[in-house]
């Protein structure tokens, strides 16, 4: 899962990078461009009609005291929604409801955008060991989660 999500930031930087034109204020010394790195810390699993957070051993020292609140924001990755040119529209109807008027994506809770990560505040129904069960979240089985967030 590592790899594969290595594999899709470094597709991002370089379809989105390449397209920059150095006439570009955000290409200028005053405004340089900066790549970042993003490391899954787990995954979004299925089971049973049951949703859960399985994060990867190394973090569970980090799940200490969650269980002391009823909820947790979920910071994951729209991996299944990763290409080109669904990260170039940048105006969408909302609800995909051609009667809605357009709007730009930062105003939306589209799945489309130039930078695919979600976020989600789900409640906690159990934690053990390093599995959370929620509720519930908008995101594929297996979709990786980057952060958790009381």
């Amino acid at each position: 899962m590592y790899y594969y999500f290595t594999y899709l930031v470094t597709l991002f930087t370089l379809v989105f990078f390449a397209g920059c034109s150095d006439s570009s204020p955000i290409n200028s010394p005053r405004y340089p461009t900066e790549k970042f790195t993003v490391y899954s810390i787990g995954k979004v699993t299925r089971q049973d009609n049951r949703t859960f957070i399985v994060l990867d051993k190394k973090y569970q020292p980090g799940l200490r005291g969650l269980d002391q609140f009823s909820n947790v924001t979920v910071i994951y990755w729209f991996d299944r929604n990763d290409t080109p040119e669904k990260r170039a529209i940048l105006e969408v109807h909302p609800r995909g409801d051609i009667r809605n008027p357009k709007r730009g994506v930062f105003a939306t809770h589209s799945p489309v955008r130039p930078n695919l990560i979600a976020i989600s505040q789900c409640k906690i129904i159990s934690i053990k060991d390093n599995v959370i069960e929620i509720d519930a979240i908008d995101a594929f089985d297996n979709s990786p989660v980057l952060d958790l967030k009381n």
